[in-house]
């Protein structure tokens, strides 16, 4: 066979005989390159497997951090909320402090008023005892002298005690409002600059001297719409009427067991 022919039949197997064509691939070394590139397809082929997983992965992990991302934005929230209950709670202890701080105060006013008023009921401890002091010697140097007579001995003592000035208080009572029925009222009376005092001077007071003046008490205030402080001062009260006297919170002044 010419080479002319041999040329040409051996390119007519090269296209036509696949077999021929890789035997003679594998003679000049082609085989190796496409083992090469028949081996970098399937590392191709699983490269690309790998990154679709890794794609689905990286997927899945975009929605684990958008539901973080969403969780963070509800704590962050949820913060602002508690840092605004702080901040109102903080406004509130802050109010409550400050109304401490006024009570006390008030305490401390009410503390200075308790003080000066021990001070005023010291005083008047003092003058109630100079008070029985005078009764006292009054009923030793008056005696069995009339009563009317005691009375205008007292009259100045309890100026002098009480300050103001005593005059005597006379009411026609045409309803029997003391007594049940129709009379004239008469009670020595101390008007200060602070209250109205009612006051009984007799030289001896009986449970129903008590009561009566009681009656008159709640007459004149009615009256006069004031409410007076009632008193009785006598040398000699009765153990009923001072235990009378003190359950109707009428004051007593007398000699014997002031």
């Amino acid at each position: 066979m010419e080479a002319a022919q041999l040329k040409v039949e051996f390119l007519r197997l090269l296209k036509e005989d696949e077999e021929f064509r890789y035997a003679v691939a594998g003679l000049l070394g082609f085989r190796e390159i496409l083992d090469a590139i028949r081996s970098l397809q399937e590392q191709v082929a699983h490269n690309t497997e790998a990154i679709r997983a890794l794609q689905e992965q990286v997927a899945e992990h975009s929605k684990t951090i958008r539901a973080l991302q969403e969780q963070v934005a509800r704590n962050t929230e949820a913060i602002r909320a508690l840092q605004e209950q702080v901040r109102n709670l903080q406004e509130q202890v802050r109010a409550l402090q400050e109304q401490v701080r006024d009570l006390q105060e008030q305490v401390r006013a009410l503390q200075e008023q308790v003080a000066r008023h021990s001070e005023v009921i010291e005083r008047h401890s003092a003058r109630i005892e100079e008070l029985a002091r005078s009764i006292q010697a009054l009923g030793a140097r008056w005696g069995i002298l009339a009563e009317e007579s005691f009375r205008e001995a007292m009259k100045g003592v309890v100026e002098r005690f009480f300050g103001g000035e005593v005059r005597r208080w006379t009411y026609h009572d045409s309803e029997g409002f003391v007594f049940g029925y129709p009379s004239t009222i008469e009670v020595d009376l101390l008007i200060t600059d602070r209250e109205h005092m009612l006051v009984e001077v007799k030289s001896s007071v009986s449970r129903a001297d008590v009561f009566e003046l009681w009656r008159i008490g709640q007459l004149y205030e009615k009256l006069t719409g004031v409410r007076p402080r009632l008193a009785v001062i006598s040398p000699f009260v009765r153990p009923e009427a001072r235990k009378a006297a003190e359950e109707l919170g009428i004051e007593v002044y007398t000699s014997l067991g002031l």
